[in-house]
């Protein structure tokens, strides 16, 4: 039997600190580069793209989602938390290995760019359990590319991002 709760309702919950985390700094980025310009072997460690602004932005609202949940489910508070910190630290590490490859910001790398910083997110939730089941999981990854990719494309029409993906 479906069961809608634990297939795709809880896992919606569960991943929203997440998915808001990585998409604020869209919204609230900007200003001085977490690298502040700075190149490791002669390539840019994350690029312009990746401000402090935006970094503290997707933190906090992150963090503030996982406080809202947690009036419902108290343990989503130190989830959302550790969401936050897993989606900008897979982020990161994707604009990290690009620029090792010599990719520019911006540059297309298709399953990097859309599911890292999910999988981040939930890696550095398991400490606190309470995470879906296998096929929440599923669900969570099969929803986060459709999203991603209709998320960037508004974004992008809005001229709030240079690229559409």
């Amino acid at each position: 039997m479906f069961d809608f709760y634990s297939v795709i309702l809880y896992p919606l919950i569960f991943i929203l600190p997440a998915y808001v985390s990585n998409g604020a700094p869209v919204l609230f980025g900007g200003g001085r580069p977490i690298d502040d310009g700075r190149k490791l072997f002669g390539k840019r460690i994350f690029g312009d793209n990746k401000t402090i602004r935006g970094l503290i932005a997707g933190l906090l609202v992150g963090a503030l989602i996982g406080f809202g949940e947690s009036t419902v489910l108290p343990y989503m508070l130190v989830i959302g938390v550790a969401e936050s910190f897993g989606a900008h630290f897979g982020d990161l590490l994707g604009s990290f290995i690009k620029r090792r490859l010599g990719m520019s910001s911006g540059h297309n790398m298709g399953i990097m760019d859309q599911y890292f910083f999910v999988i981040f997110a939930l890696v550095f939730a398991i400490p606190f359990g309470n995470l879906p089941n296998i096929y929440g999981i599923i669900f969570i990854l099969i929803i986060t590319g459709a999203l991603h990719l209709f998320t960037n494309s508004v974004a992008h029409r809005w001229k709030l991002k240079a690229v559409p993906w």
